[in-house]
């Protein structure tokens, strides 16, 4: 079974979806974060059960989408490392998840 590490950087990510979500919808800000974390437990089984982006082809990184966010992850023995939760409808800027490596926990 793997360990789920979440960094910083992908935490406040979330936490700003969130929070601009929740300016109209507060309900529906609570139910996107627990939406998030739900999913995200299950790859403590299921490590690889993530897609590999498309814009990241042939690359040591996966992706799970909880609409509307796309979460980016990297596995690395048992540990799954969350580097980054954006919105689906901007464009992935790969430099940042580069940036976000392991050692961002």
């Amino acid at each position: 079974m793997a360990q789920i590490i979440w960094t910083e950087p992908a935490l406040i990510d979330l936490d700003e979806i969130a929070e601009y979500i929740a300016l109209d919808k507060p309900s529906a800000a609570k139910k996107l974060v627990t939406d998030v974390f739900t999913s995200v437990k299950r790859l403590k089984q299921f490590p690889k059960s993530g897609k590999c982006p498309p814009e990241l082809q042939n690359s040591d990184y996966f992706e799970v989408i909880v609409g509307p966010c796309r979460i980016f992850y990297r596995i690395d023995s048992d540990q799954v490392y969350i580097l980054y939760v954006m919105r689906g409808e901007r464009q992935l800027r790969q430099y940042i998840l580069e940036n976000r490596t392991t050692s961002s926990s």
